[in-house]
């Protein structure tokens, strides 16, 4: 556990001192709580959350003074397995536990025979990055063209696939490098389930945490995708929106599968889609159904968006760590909501609020 905690406060420090630029280190409004619990709580998983959990950790500090998180970005996969292990006190995991594969057991024994509960503390868009020098932004794609891109049926720039969907854009006769998560990934699982929802038999490749297409290079977590489309002329990836802002990386727009117009990644149109979601989990295990929002039809409605989970015990075996979560989680889905947009995410919605509020509450 020392070492466990060792580790995850190196990582933290570095991702603050790379992340000056999108969370600001002063300013925060301490909110009124009482802080209570252990003082030191050691977390790791989604990289796609990682710059709303610096942000978190500000925040929580800032009304704590004696209190923070070491938060490792170290991918969903490290997350939910350091979790099980009772190596960490919560988990950040782009994707829920898998029941089939023993991990709801599992994480039920780590918790003292308690249930594991889902909360989506974060929703951050996934955007489509891609390199190609002296075209413009927002080439519009759809499901059916990405799944033939990722899955190595459509190689180049020009390729009708694409033409047809950019009518008056010069694409190049340039080969497509498709970047992916070499990592196990939520990011990746988030978006190869919306290819099997908007592609259909054009993906055929199923989902799940490591990338299927069977095409392309790799790349940890989101800051290598990011790196590598930056750094590959022709390259396309799937990036947590916050990491091809870093970049400044050209971004795509999507057609949903309502057809229409393409849509442009904003908050405005990611929160579309997020108002359709629905909730799979009972009580406080907060699970989302989210193909109703990767299948989107609602006009204007950007449909790449995925939900980190916060994966905790709902009942803990330490009094200390469980008010210590409980702590943190309600600054992070309060006030460590506000500006979210400003780094990449979408704040919460109001409809999550409420229960977001409730469950954490729960946490004993």
């Amino acid at each position: 556990m020392r070492t466990a905690g060792l580790v995850a406060s190196v990582a933290l420090l570095a991702a603050a001192c790379g992340s000056d630029e999108n969370v600001g280190q002063t300013g925060v409004d301490a909110p009124e709580i009482d802080c209570k619990g252990a003082e030191t709580l050691a977390a790791s998983g989604s990289s796609a959350q990682a710059n709303a959990m610096t942000r978190f950790i500000n925040v929580y500090q800032a009304a704590c003074e004696n209190h923070t998180v070491n938060y490792n970005s170290s991918g969903s996969g490290a997350g939910v397995s350091d979790f099980l292990a009772a190596q960490t006190e919560f988990g950040g995991s782009d994707s829920p536990l898998d029941a089939e594969a023993g991990e709801v057991a599992d994480a039920r024994e780590r918790c003292g025979g308690n249930d594991p509960w889902h909360l989506p503390a974060v929703f951050g868009p996934i955007a489509i990055s891609y390199n190609l020098e002296g075209v413009q932004d927002g080439i519009a794609l759809d499901g059916p063209t990405l799944g033939k891109i990722f899955s190595g049926e459509v190689t180049s720039w020009d390729d009708p696939a694409i033409a047809e969907l950019n009518e008056g854009v010069e694409l190049p006769d340039q080969d497509i490098t498709v970047i992916f998560r070499s990592d196990e990934s939520g990011t990746t699982d988030n978006f190869q389930q919306y290819l099997q929802t908007a592609a259909g038999d054009d993906w055929g490749q199923g989902a799940g945490k490591t990338f299927n297409g069977g095409v392309g290079e790799g790349a940890k977590g989101n800051e290598g995708t990011a790196s590598a489309v930056a750094s590959t002329p022709g390259a396309v990836s799937y990036n947590e929106w916050s990491f091809a802002q870093q970049r400044d990386l050209q971004m795509a727009s999507v057609i949903n599968s309502g057809g229409g117009e393409p849509v442009e990644l904003t908050v405005e149109s990611a929160g579309a889609a997020i108002d359709a979601a629905e909730f799979a989990g009972d009580g406080n295990d907060l699970r989302l159904d989210l193909d109703s929002i990767y299948g989107t039809e609602t006009e204007g409605a950007y449909p790449l968006v995925l939900a980190t989970y916060e994966i905790v015990c709902s009942t803990y075996p330490d009094t200390e760590v469980a008010e210590a979560v409980k702590t943190f989680l309600s600054v992070a889905v309060t006030d460590g909501q506000q500006n979210l947009e400003e780094h990449g995410y979408i704040p919460l919605p109001s409809k999550f609020e409420e229960r977001m509020t409730t469950a954490v509450e729960a946490i004993s």
